[in-house]
């Protein structure tokens, strides 16, 4: 018999044109039940795949960011990099390399007023970063002052908050520690005043309430670094995927004291990336058990399809069915239950990733999460990967229950009651 005649009786099973009324009535319950249940598993899995990889993408966006791929500072601690010019064509002249961005850094004082001071960690850029600048939302990253105004100063919201500060205020910072940073210099601090140009927000705790950005020479002023020295290079590569190798090639050319270390292993980060690898590795994982479970269903459902239809089945072997056949119709069952419940789960979980993408509908604690709404990503390969591997289990879960029923004696199907 054709393929074309399996399929169409795989159809009709499942419909529930055949047989008596209570059993097409049941037939087509259990058949709701088995596509309700691969639908759901489906799009269980395609949103936690889109949530861990949304996580992913936007905590490293965030981490990056601050801290760039690649960082390079010295061996001794709280030591400058001196020759800072020299070791820079160094950096950029490694493969790989796509920019090598000067950083002055420091511990400093900041006040608001006589009741409001707090310490701070201040960074000094030459240009404003364009990844820093995306996560202004109120004022602009503007360090540079206009006629008769006070250089430029950026906040973060957690500091701001604590501080009282908002933008156009002015706020005074206090260098207390000496050149090298191993000691404190009380007797004559020194001391600059900005004005608030903007304030910024990463959901980052450790980034919002401490880290402050200014123009690289009054932060050179106020840690006291010469102009031949750097507190660190943030390093941009061309392929983060390829880090590791270029912080390698980097660690042998720059030489001691100086050492390129990646963003991975960098403290806070490091712990951020390995709780973020955890996620990616775990969640799917249990929400694959659903898709298996799922798709194994499919079991019991056939074995309950066959006990309905034996004597179908029998009549079926008596006008000439081989045995093959009927194994092949009943995996055409198992397998259009599969795909049609892997096109109703793709579905919703498209819809609903792209409503949560579009309106952040579902919320998440900031301070545990590092943001406001649940991230998606979206990917093709996600959709492919998830419909093939549900498609092949549905396939396996539907061998077992095809065998039965193709090892049906006609004769004893055809008496069955």
């Amino acid at each position: 018999m054709s393929r074309r005649f399996e399929y169409l009786m795989a159809l009709r099973y499942l419909s529930g044109t055949e047989g008596r009324a209570e059993g097409r009535s049941f037939i087509r319950f259990i058949t709701y039940v088995a596509i309700g249940g691969v639908a759901l598993g489906v799009a269980a899995l395609l949103l936690a795949l889109a949530v861990v990889r949304g996580f992913s993408q936007e905590i490293t966006q965030k981490i990056i960011g601050f801290g760039s791929h690649i960082q390079v500072q010295s061996t001794l601690r709280a030591e400058p990099l001196d020759n800072a010019s020299t070791l820079r064509s160094n950096i950029v002249e490694t493969p790989g390399v796509v920019r090598a961005a000067p950083i002055i850094e420091g511990i400093v004082l900041l006040r608001r007023s006589e009741q409001s001071i707090d310490g701070v960690r201040l960074v000094g850029v030459e240009k404003a970063p364009a990844h820093i600048k995306r996560h202004v939302y109120k004022g602009k990253f503007d360090l540079e002052p206009a006629r008769g105004e006070r250089k430029g100063i950026v906040l973060g919201a957690n500091l701001a908050e604590r501080m009282n500060v908002d933008v156009g205020q002015g706020v005074t910072l206090f260098g207390l520690r000496n050149a090298t940073g191993s000691g404190l210099q009380l007797d004559h601090p020194r001391v600059r005043q900005f004005r608030v140009a903007g304030l910024y927000r990463t959901s980052l705790t450790s980034i919002d309430g401490q880290v402050v950005f200014t123009a690289a020479g009054p932060a050179r002023t106020l840690t006291g670094l010469p102009s031949t020295s750097v507190s660190r290079f943030d390093v941009t590569v061309n392929n983060f995927q390829a880090v590791d190798d270029v912080s390698t090639r980097l660690n042998q050319s720059i030489g001691f004291p100086a050492a390129a270390r990646t963003i991975r292993q960098i403290q806070p980060y490091s712990s951020l990336f390995a709780w973020v690898n955890l996620q990616q590795g775990i969640i799917p994982l249990v929400i694959g058990v659903i898709v298996i479970v799922a798709a194994f269903n499919i079991v019991g459902i056939l074995l309950m399809m066959i006990l309905e239809k034996t004597r179908e089945i029998g009549v079926l072997h008596s006008l000439g069915a081989s045995q093959s056949t009927l194994k092949r119709l009943f995996l055409a069952v198992g397998l259009l239950i599969g795909g049609v419940g892997t096109a109703i789960g793709a579905s919703l979980a498209l819809i609903l990733a792209t409503l949560q993408k579009q309106f952040g509908l579902i919320p998440l604690p900031e301070e545990a999460y590092y943001m406001t709404t649940a991230p998606i990503a979206l990917h093709p390969l996600d959709y492919l990967l998830v419909a093939v591997v549900t498609l092949v289990l549905c396939g396996l879960a539907s061998y077992i229950p095809a065998r039965v029923a193709a090892r049906i004696e006609p004769v004893e199907a055809i008496r069955f009651q």
